[in-house]
């Protein structure tokens, strides 16, 4: 690629990012103060529509309930056919907002904690970009508003088992999260195995409930519980290879409400992340089998119910690697740094299981970054000048990826 070229695209876009700034601002604050939870997206949904309808962009059929998807149609003469995805999670968090400023959640109980309003007005931005530049497009561009990524099962299997990569088969999908522990105008990518598989765990405990001053006569699920939670810690140390990242976390256990009762039962309930679906099947045997087993040697039953999460997020190394390139030619070198594996989940995976693709951090981190602005937080407040970095970034990513 003729790096003049390049060099003058870049521009381009960083010119048009910088006129419609304010204009993504503006979207972004509107969809900050009405947050909408998972499949519940039905204003955002309306939000986007208008716009792109504005744009001359017409949204396709609606494939689920809430969510959008559209085409940037390209008009490059010497268009390749190809089409390349772009995609932003819509929906918000279920807690309260603590920040101050103006435009704060005005939904009591909800609020975008995690940056979908900011991923949403970025993909709008880059979608006005776009419109103006069909003729410099060889190719197309699939705009994908995906709903209920906060939620299990998500809404991007429900997108594709609804046909939506059949329908446009794009030779490559993009996403990009904000990441308050990157410095605000840079990005991060990892080739190959970037977020964990994440599954749920539910465990019921039952024995035998009694009075607290004579234990003996009764079969004890607090103390059974006790020992699970701690049994069940002892199988990443010990059947996870040290080098293969794995976490096991009870994070809530329910049971009894007095001081001298031994309840019949006790709930729990907790996590397991892993980074390989060998290791993700051989614990969630083990796991089954220790339950069971400290369970009995206790006199009490337990059950655990297992429920499948999001798969490992697999970023394509070739297409990563032409991203961090791509990256570079828009943000300066000095502004793509490499990540390492996290342990968060993401249903951008699934695309990811069925087409090429990548999904990078953009960086909303600022200078003493309070330890309060992070991700899922009631004060997590994103630098707002990464929507013009971000807008310009996807644009100027989806023009390269089509050979322009």
């Amino acid at each position: 690629m003729n790096t003049e070229y390049t060099t003058v695209l870049a521009e381009q876009i960083r010119e048009r990012a910088a006129e419609i700034f304010s204009e993504v601002v503006a979207l972004r604050r509107d969809i900050h103060s009405h947050p909408e939870l998972s499949c519940e997206e039905v204003r955002t949904t309306a939000l986007i529509n208008d716009y792109l309808f504005a744009l001359g962009i017409t949204p396709e059929k609606p494939l689920l309930e809430t969510g959008v998807v559209a085409l940037v149609k390209g008009t490059h003469k010497s268009s390749t056919g190809k089409v390349v995805a772009l995609r932003a999670d819509i929906d918000a968090l279920s807690l309260n907002e603590e920040n101050l400023h103006e435009f704060c959640s005005l939904e009591s109980g909800k609020m975008h904690a995690c940056g979908h309003d900011m991923h949403t007005a970025m993909l709008l931005g880059a979608a006005k970009i776009l419109s103006g530049m069909k003729e410099q497009l060889a190719g197309d561009v699939l705009l994908v508003f995906q709903p209920a990524e906060e939620k299990a099962p998500g809404g991007a299997k429900p997108f594709l088992d609804a046909g939506l990569f059949k329908m446009f088969n794009p030779s490559v999908i993009i996403g990009q999260h904000c990441f308050p522990s990157v410095p605000s105008g840079k990005v991060a990518l990892c080739r190959g195995s970037f977020m964990a598989a994440a599954d749920e765990l539910y465990f019921t405990v039952t024995g035998q409930g009694g009075h607290a001053s004579a234990p003996h006569k009764a079969a004890d699920p607090v103390l059974a519980s006790a020992h699970i939670i701690t049994a069940v810690q002892h199988l990443v140390s010990r059947v996870a290879p040290p080098h293969e990242p794995a976490v096991v976390s009870i994070a809530s256990i329910h049971g009894g409400n007095a001081t001298n009762v031994i309840p019949r039962q006790v709930t729990m309930s907790g996590t397991m992340r892993t980074m390989n679906e060998e290791l993700r099947s051989q614990l969630q045997e083990r796991l089954r089998q220790t339950v069971t087993h400290v369970a009995a040697g206790l006199g009490v039953e337990a059950e655990l119910v297992i429920r499948q999460g999001y798969p490992v997020l697999y970023n394509n190394p070739a297409v990563t690697e032409q991203a961090e390139k791509i990256c570079a030619e828009y943000l300066g070198s000095e502004n793509v740094l490499n990540s390492e594996p996290i342990m968060t989940a993401e249903d951008f995976s699934h695309y990811l299981q069925v087409c090429p693709g990548t999904f990078w951090q953009i960086g909303t981190g600022m200078p003493n970054n309070d330890k309060s602005n992070t991700l899922h937080s009631p004060t997590f407040n994103p630098e707002e000048g990464v929507l013009e970095t971000g807008s310009g970034l996807l644009a100027y990513a989806a023009l390269r990826f089509l050979g322009g």
